[in-house]
């Protein structure tokens, strides 16, 4: 087996904030830390925007973790989007099937996304994954539950013979915790930043400013987002 770096820590960067709070907690423990994103076709393509601003943020707000910041890389993944339409990569009105699921679930995107991510941390000497899925406060996305990740760490190990971690420290904590996680890793500082300057609505707006950062405030992103921040300032 491989032996990757246990403290070489590859981080799935998306520029929304759970993504920006999970870099932020690598960053608070791993020596080394770099980014991997992903253009898949979404319509909130400003995200990929937001997650220059949210690194340059960072690194200006905390030098200690400047040092630590390196490499970051962007992967075109947008055979996603040619596999058919979903409110995520159309021009598609947001509603939910029959099964419940919003139609803005990209099925297979974050076992892509590992599996990329993980082709990455090898050729990197990265052992580490750190990503900020959560099946606490989500949208019912079957790729963001513990036993899948579980189940795709284990075929990165196997496929790729190395001793890959996978950490996702948002996993069992709902939004407002989220934010009081970030509170607890960087302070007021870094609740701000991360408020300012991450990107999370589905539709990509960026010109309104509410309390709880910008977006729509009407799409399942923007309204789980809007909850776990008036609960966050209610109870800091």
């Amino acid at each position: 087996m491989r032996k990757l770096a246990t403290d070489n820590a590859l981080v799935l960067f998306s520029g929304g904030q759970d993504s920006s709070i999970a870099l932020a907690w690598a960053l608070s423990r791993y020596k080394h830390v770099e980014t991997i994103g992903f253009n898949y076709g979404q319509r909130h393509a400003v995200e990929l925007g937001a997650r220059q601003a949210v690194k340059r943020a960072l690194c200006d707000a905390f030098p200690e973790w400047a040092a630590k910041l390196g490499e970051d890389t962007l992967v075109d993944a947008a055979g996603l989007r040619d596999l058919g339409e979903t409110a995520m990569t159309h021009e598609t009105e947001i509603a939910y099937a029959d099964d419940g699921l919003p139609n803005t679930f990209v099925p297979g995107r974050n076992l892509v996304f590992l599996s990329l991510a993980g082709g990455l941390a090898y050729r990197r000497n990265l052992g580490v994954l750190v990503a900020g899925m959560c099946e606490t406060d989500f949208s019912g996305y079957p790729d963001c539950r513990e036993t899948t990740l579980a189940a795709q760490l284990e075929a990165l190990r196997l496929g790729m013979d190395a001793n890959f971690d996978l950490e996702t420290p948002l996993m069992h904590i709902d939004k407002a915790e989220s934010w009081r996680l970030a509170a607890r890793l960087g302070g007021d500082k870094l609740v701000q930043l991360i408020n300012e300057h991450s990107h999370t609505c589905y539709k990509g707006v960026r010109g309104d400013r509410h309390e709880w950062g910008y977006g729509c405030g009407e799409c399942p992103a923007c309204e789980l987002r809007a909850r776990g921040w008036a609960e966050y300032a209610a109870a800091p």
